[in-house]
């Protein structure tokens, strides 16, 4: 792939419409997919509808959409014609959405229908047309244009490679979006590189269920099969998990990229489950000899459950639960580790089914340098600095923050701290900004003492934070499996529920404690009734529980 004449999104689809103009390339679960030619000819069509309404290259083109085969094309005909898109996630709040339109400045937003009520209220001076993703009909207005898919481009747009083509606002764990600027180097590069990490070709299907708005999926889950003249499938409705079963049965999958909320609720709801169901397998299952063959069994059930063909499942967006990670390699189930962040398009390292190690997310992609800076004498942990053609430009109209992330000579600073072992494979300890200081100026990593946490019986999640020189640790338990044990005893359940997660919470202290160095103690224990408030890549916000 490296000797492609440009990484722009117009000549990498160029390549891909000549060698796969007839295969497979989008649909949605259960219709007919559409070929490469026939997106091809969308796009063209969207194109000549853009010109119509004004758009010029350097205008902002936003998409506030479900994930659809029509997000994909509108995001491609603003690129193709160097005009820049703004994907917002579906879950942002009004007031984001507001903040974005006005920030990035966009004339146009493409909206899917059940998000039109979110741009209700929406005051954006520079907005002048709101389209329907679902046909490109324009809403609201009685305009003479309209989308006609009989009428094709006939511009020649020269776009190059340091062009603006993405501004992406994270939603970020720390409050305040940024509108970081991605170019077509950046992201076309990022996905020319990440495909070697595992053969992808047109027989291959995906299937994607991660928002497309977000750079992981974006980047990994629509331009790698673009290129690689793959199909891929939209659910067109929220990921639930009967609507998931189906879709895996249908579509076969080889390729899916996930977050470890997913799998880890599968190992918990399915795996875990059954396993304790029974007495003997309970107890068989704390002998490693005997999990590890369970493990196996189980891996095989999983492998069908999503449709038997899967080669890659690919993990990112935050770190993977140990116990989870020991299943899933015990399981031979091809799940792959990949590291990386919205500013870096978004991939850093990663590595294919057959050399992940453990916990660690593999070595730095093809063309991305990696150091660890100011790394701690003793731990040799410190902060993960990157270079490459994949690191963004800067954040948009945020001068000062750009020079807060960017040396001069190039290099951007993470705010992930992590180690590397001697083959340079990346272990990722936790973020900068969480990182504790002690009593003694030692150095406290909350995620490494929620990862003991929440391989803890009944425990769903944790935060562990500071209050006042003590570390807290706020645990949110499975309130449904600790009511399924009571159930029996009808009437007096929350009596129970509520003397069982005192029970717990003693317990869960004695048991962290016991497992990390004296520094990283938890002085208390909290449950937390309700589910921690997320991120897209189901990262916690962290912020809102200080």
């Amino acid at each position: 792939m490296e000797n492609i004449n440009k990484f722009t999104f117009p000549a990498l689809f160029e390549t891909t419409v000549k060698k796969y103009g007839n295969c497979n390339a989008m649909a949605l679960v259960g219709q007919n997919p559409l070929t490469y030619k026939e997106v091809d000819s969308t796009i063209k069509s969207l194109i000549a509808f853009y010109e119509k309404l004004g758009i010029k290259p350097g205008d902002k083109v936003a998409l506030l959409s479900t994930n659809m085969p029509n997000w994909g094309m509108a995001y491609y005909a603003t690129v193709f014609m160097g005009a820049v898109v703004v994907p917002m996630l579906p879950d942002f709040s009004l007031s984001e959405i507001e903040n974005i339109l006005q920030h990035s400045e966009a004339k146009v937003i493409l909206v899917s229908n059940g998000l039109l009520p979110k741009l209700d209220n929406i005051k954006a001076e520079s907005l002048q047309y709101k389209i329907a993703i679902e046909d490109y009909s324009i809403i609201g207005e009685a305009v003479a244009c309209q989308f006609d898919s009989s009428v094709q481009s006939q511009m020649e747009y020269q776009v190059e490679e340091d062009d603006l083509a993405a501004i992406i606002y994270t939603s970020g764990t720390t409050g305040n979006s940024k509108g970081v600027m991605l170019s077509h180097k950046n992201i076309c590069s990022n996905a020319s590189r990440a495909k070697t990490i595992h053969p992808i070709d047109e027989k291959d299907r995906f299937l994607s269920i991660l928002p497309l708005s977000h750079t992981y999926e974006n980047t990994l889950g629509y331009v790698i099969p673009m290129i690689a003249g793959a199909c891929i499938y939209y659910l067109g409705k929220t990921p639930v998990p009967s609507l998931l079963i189906s879709a895996f049965k249908e579509v076969k999958p080889t390729v899916m990229f996930s977050v470890p909320l997913i799998i880890e609720k599968i190992y918990q709801g399915k795996v875990l489950q059954s396993i304790n169901s029974k007495a003997i397998t309970r107890f068989l299952y704390k002998i490693p000899f005997f999990r590890k063959r369970l493990n196996a069994i189980a891996g095989k059930k999983l492998m069908q459950t999503f449709g038997g063909e899967l080669t890659f499942f690919g993990i990112g967006g935050a770190k993977l639960n140990s116990n989870v990670e020991r299943f899933l390699r015990e399981a031979k189930f091809p799940y792959a580790i990949g590291y990386g962040l919205t500013e870096t398009a978004p991939l850093l390292a990663g590595i294919g089914p057959s050399k992940t190690r453990f916990q660690s997310t593999g070595p730095a992609l093809m063309g991305v340098e990696l150091k660890i800076h100011n790394p701690d004498p003793v731990t040799q942990i410190g902060e993960v600095w990157a270079k490459g053609d994949n690191v963004m430009l800067g954040y948009y109209k945020e001068p000062e923050k750009t020079k807060e992330v960017l040396t001069e000579d190039g290099w951007f600073k993470t705010g992930d701290l992590a180690k590397m072992d001697k083959d340079n494979y990346l272990y990722i300890e936790g973020r900068l900004k969480n990182m504790i200081v002690g009593a003694s100026g030692e150095n406290i990593y909350p995620e490494e003492i929620e990862s003991v946490i929440n391989n803890f019986k009944h425990v769903v999640e944790s935060i562990v934070v500071e209050k006042k020189g003590k570390l807290v640790a706020m645990v949110h338990f499975n309130y449904e499996e600790l009511e399924q044990q009571y159930k029996h005893l009808k009437k007096e359940v929350e009596g129970y529920v509520d003397h069982t997660v005192d029970e717990l919470i003693a317990e869960l202290q004695v048991y962290v404690n016991s497992r990390v160095n004296k520094f990283s103690q938890v002085q208390m224990v909290v449950a937390h009734v309700d589910p921690f408030q997320k991120t897209a890549t189901h990262k916690i916000k962290r912020f809102l529980y200080h």
